[in-house]
């Protein structure tokens, strides 16, 4: 392919007429680079950045990955305050629920519609907490706020790059911002020129040789702390399975949290989990110091054109030692009557929740329980979708998905006021959201688990199981040390400094 550079000056001069934001795009040949290498020479070192990539199906890596930095705005809530800011320009609002406040925002910069452009052309990358719900509906918000990070961290790229895994091909994608008043000839000109430096300096760094510098081994063991005793996991389920019983709910999950103190690269921490867990939504978000790391294997919703989906996932295996063993395995878990009730139950909390936004009887089952394989272990996954109804957008779809009833429980509500009753402190970002509001009115999130946050230092992950009325404590707290191998694993991998 050859090299490109769009929209060329004269279109760039008509389009700063009518809108505030104008991409200006290069197209490149990448064959020599990976997702990481480019976010290691690009971003890594930048106070505000993300790096997007995925593995489809499980087994074969996704066409496109996506590299973020220079925030043109960003957009963050903590305890009930959004700040935003925007180059030079910062905004307090006190406010609960964040989607109003966001969508009038991308709303606002939403960019000149350029031709060429990837898909995904820019937009509002980032993640929700867990108790954003209590935004959306009325529920008990006494859980204990041990860590104090955001509730929401969202930023728009000023430069973007889009790496076509199939074509080998990159395109930096450069938000111009052109201010809020007319500007002259001269001016126009002066930031078009300004867009194509900065398009040139980046061309320049991808083609210089990564400088490599392997992280600093820790020197001790990793030492994890639970944020409760064994004792105190065991009767919080037992506690759930009374309920359950007593006809309140029909699951509920529980989690519990882990955290060490070393320091440890976060870079290296990514590239351990995308070596171990390799998962569709694997992300590394850094918002100043505060950092999402993670793998994860399920989409909490997405909107593309009018089409909302979710897929739930809930049943799993390990993975066999040879094919016939993989296949035993498999068949095994299609036939276990407690995976199949389980899992049906969370595709009709799926087909509820498209159904608040979807025309009645316009729900669809695409796919139910299928087989999904990882490189550790398998999944029963079901696919559930419908046509959005006229007049609603993406932000009222995220929000009659949220949360995602695999980590959460059914009912949903009644789930939610329980966790706040039993699990000990808040959530945060694990169970809540992470992915982009696109400017182009798409969406994709997925459900934040396998994952790793780190914050002053420390760094935390959670693992929950789904309690139900036949539910044995003792299993069930082994689960969530099962699910939290991959993120222990992870850590002590990346503390050997590779």
């Amino acid at each position: 392919m050859s090299e490109k550079i769009f929209p060329e000056f004269s279109e760039f001069s008509q389009l700063t007429e009518h809108y505030l934001y104008i991409p200006v795009c290069r197209e490149i040949v990448a064959d020599l680079d990976t997702p990481l290498t480019l976010y290691y020479k690009l971003a890594a070192a930048e106070d505000f950045s993300f790096l997007l990539e995925s593995l489809e199906g499980g087994e074969r890596w996704g066409r496109y990955s996506f590299i973020g930095y220079r925030p043109a705005l960003l957009f963050c809530q903590r305890r009930g305050e959004i700040e935003i800011v925007r180059g030079a320009l910062r905004q307090r609002l006190i406010t609960v629920d964040p989607l109003p406040e966001l969508a009038r925002l991308m709303q606002l910069m939403r960019p000149a519609p350029v031709a060429g452009l990837p898909d995904f052309y820019g937009g509002a990358v980032g993640f929700f907490s867990f108790e954003t719900v209590k935004a959306f509906e009325k529920l008990p918000d006494t859980t204990h706020r041990d860590v104090d990070g955001a509730d929401a961290w969202f930023m728009v790229p000023g430069m973007l790059l889009v790496h076509d895994n199939l074509r080998h091909s990159l395109s930096l994608v450069r938000l111009v911002d052109v201010g809020d008043e007319a500007i002259s000839g001269e001016k126009k000109a002066e930031l078009y020129r300004e867009a194509l430096t900065d398009l040139d300096e980046v061309v320049s760094r991808i083609r210089r040789p990564l400088a490599w510098v392997a992280p600093t081994p820790v020197s001790e063991p990793l030492a994890f702390e639970a944020n409760m005793t064994k004792a105190q996991f065991l009767r919080m389920v037992a506690r759930a399975v009374d309920y359950v019983k007593a006809g309140d709910l029909i699951q509920v999950v529980l989690a519990q949290r882990f955290h060490c103190l070393q320091k440890i690269d976060p870079g290296a921490v990514y590239r351990a989990l995308r070596l171990i867990n390799p998962s569709p939504y694997m992300f590394h978000f850094n918002f100043a110091g505060e950092r999402l790391i993670g793998s994860s294997p399920e989409l909490l919703v997405r909107k593309n054109g009018n089409r909302v989906e979710v897929r739930p996932i809930a049943g799993t295996r390990p993975r066999g030692v040879d094919a016939d063993a993989d296949r035993r395995l498999a068949e095994e878990l299609l036939a276990d009557p407690k995976e199949r009730a389980e899992h049906i139950m969370l595709v009709d909390l799926g087909r509820n929740d498209i159904g608040r936004v979807v025309d009645y009887g316009r729900v669809r089952v695409e796919e139910l329980m299928k087989i999904e394989r990882y490189s550790h272990v398998m999944h029963i996954v079901s696919h559930v979708e419908g046509e959005l109804r006229q007049g609603l957008d993406m932000f009222a779809a995220f929000r009659a998905c949220y949360p995602a009833g695999t980590v959460s429980g059914a009912p949903k509500v009644r789930a939610l006021e329980i966790i706040d009753e039993l699990e000990p402190t808040r959530r945060g970002p694990y169970a809540g959201a992470v992915g982009y509001f696109g400017f182009s009115g798409d969406m994709d999130f997925a459900i934040t688990i396998r994952t790793v946050t780190v914050k002053d230092e420390r760094l935390y992950f959670q693992a929950g199981a789904g309690i139900v009325a036949d539910s044995r404590p003792e299993l069930e707290y082994q689960e969530t040390l099962n699910k939290a191998s991959a993120m222990r694993r992870a850590l002590e991998l990346a503390a050997r400094g590779w």
